[in-house]
């Protein structure tokens, strides 16, 4: 399954602060028909993900009935993005 989306980049300052982007509802209605095949504790969902140039694995993280995509520090400097920045986000579930 691939989906590609756009968001809004935002930051959460928990005990263990991380920036995210929300998954828009459509794209999760698609991804909580996958995730029983594929989650692996607590609903996280593994993917691959790409913004630009840069890619890499994560997983997706549920919150309020959808998913959020958490932003690593290092795809942050590649891409040049900072909070509140609109990114395309590119998202491989193997299935």
């Amino acid at each position: 399954m691939d989906l590609e989306f756009s968001g809004e980049v935002w930051f959460w300052r928990g005990p263990s602060p991380f920036h995210f982007v929300t998954v828009p509802a459509d794209e999760c209605a698609a991804l909580q028909a996958a995730a029983g095949l594929v989650t692996y504790g607590w609903g996280m969902v593994p993917v691959a993900a790409r913004i630009g140039g840069t890619h890499w694995k994560t997983s997706l993280f549920p919150k309020d009935g959808g998913y959020v995509v958490p932003l690593k520090d290092r795809v942050r400097r590649a891409e040049e993005i900072e909070l509140g920045d609109t990114v395309t986000i590119r998202l491989t579930v193997a299935v």
